[in-house]
């Protein structure tokens, strides 16, 4: 194939996308095929991929067991709807009731976690008959209008437009300047004086159990159990954002469960389809029969998603990935934590989900322009880390689970090389 290459590329963007559609690095590659772990350019040059496309392909790139089962698919039925019966999704939904934590048991099937999410959200406010929401700052939560007045990021929220009569934001139990037991007290504090002047109009709170582009911020363990007694107290009910969590992520098939609650309502999406586009919100019995109005999505479930998401399940359970990921994730936690760098003020995550805070010790540049200098580096030594926060300057580690242990070590070695790098010429 004659490949057209990243300045062409970058031409036909700047001419056909709208301004809004971003992209990595100064001198980014033409990324042409993928196989696990690793992804490779126009001119063959191959990549360690430690981003995964956004915490999506977590059973790795042109995984032959899992495409295996989609071209059987594809080839049988591709499309339906829900209109019509088809056993991928209900043999899908019946796998799901086994593995989603406590009593949840039915699944709605959607595409995007957007959507996912906005479903939730409709649900609860079908099951409560109240309509406003409470939102942790730094969470993302979606594209469409609903998903993004609960979004708590900046520059994530697109306009001043949103449904903001209707959100409560409280702070996340992480702060810079002070102890998580100290931001853990406040956040509570602020759900509890919300809760107190407003629960009788308030339907849910959403909340990411590990906020991914809020700059890997894990919670304080007992935080979640809290936050889920004073909501109920309330009859509010407490929706878990899984899209970046689940699947194995962070250790746990889903990070909830690292907290030892149950959400009423779960919304996945992302690793479930390893790249085909399929999301979920799931909920109980007893929440579902509130769900009855006539609501169906063209595309959600449909059979090729469906059946592509029971091989990823699959492939999770034969290869071990959630304990994978735990005893890998340690091993990356523990030599990025021995890296010795003044630009890094903290290493945090769980499993294959984890982020290095990166400080700028003097005037000379900031803390976001240091890290994009430092994914570059690391891109042109062959490896792909993201990066997210608040102000983008967390570098951000969620490879695929099939990753190695001789991937992460030398990744973290060249990770050293960089920074010691940017010490010497203080970027």
């Amino acid at each position: 194939m004659n490949y057209i290459g990243p300045d062409n590329i970058l031409s036909k963007r700047k001419d056909y996308f709208y301004p809004a559609t971003a992209h990595f690095y100064q001198r980014p590659p033409q990324i042409v095929s993928g196989s696990m772990q690793y992804l490779f350019d126009h001119e063959n040059k191959k990549y360690v991929d430690f981003f995964a496309g956004v915490s999506v392909m977590n059973c790795g790139h042109s995984n032959p067991e899992i495409l295996r089962d989609t071209i059987d698919q594809l080839n049988k039925v591709q499309h339906t709807t829900t209109l019509y019966l088809t056993q991928p999704m209900v043999d899908l939904a019946e796998k799901l009731a086994k593995i989603l934590p406590g009593d949840i048991k039915r699944t709605f099937f959607c595409v995007t976690g957007s959507e996912a999410n906005e479903g939730a959200m409709a649900l609860a406010r079908l099951h409560t008959k109240k309509t406003k929401y409470i939102a942790l700052n730094g969470g993302l939560h979606g594209r469409t209008h609903l998903t993004l007045s609960v979004t708590g990021i900046p520059m994530w929220r697109l306009d001043d437009n949103l449904v903001n009569d209707n959100v409560f934001f409280i702070e996340r139990p992480y702060s810079p300047d002070s102890t998580y037991k100290e931001a853990m007290e406040k956040s509570l504090l602020q759900l509890e004086a919300v809760l107190k002047e407003h629960g009788a109009e308030i339907c849910a709170m959403i909340l990411e159990p590990l906020q991914g582009n809020g700059g890997i911020i894990l919670y304080p363990i007992d935080y979640l159990k809290k936050v889920q007694q004073l909501l109920h107290s309330h009859n509010v009910l407490l929706i878990c954002d899984e899209v970046q969590t689940g699947y194995g992520r962070t250790g746990k098939m889903f990070c909830i469960e690292h907290y030892g609650v149950t959400p009423d309502i779960i919304v996945t999406a992302k690793a479930l389809g390893n790249g085909i586009p399929i999301s979920t919100f799931s909920t109980t019995d007893e929440i579902a029969k509130s769900f009855n109005r006539p609501s169906a999505s063209t595309f959600g479930g449909n059979p090729v998603a469906a059946q592509t998401a029971l091989s990823v399940l699959a492939y999770i359970e034969k290869n071990n990935l959630v304990q994978k990921s735990k005893e890998l994730g340690a091993y990356l936690k523990q030599e990025l934590e021995k890296l010795s760098s003044p630009f890094i003020a903290e290493v945090r995550g769980a499993g294959l989900m984890l982020g290095i805070q990166i400080k700028a010790p003097n005037n000379k540049v900031n803390s976001a322009e240091i890290t994009d200098f430092i994914l570059e580096e690391m891109k042109d030594l062959g490896f792909l880390i993201g990066k997210n926060g608040i102000n983008r300057d967390v570098l951000a580690f969620q490879p695929p689970l099939v990753i190695t242990k001789e991937d992460i070590a030398s990744m973290v070695e060249s990770l050293a090389e960089v920074l010691e790098k940017v010490h010497l010429q203080q970027v």
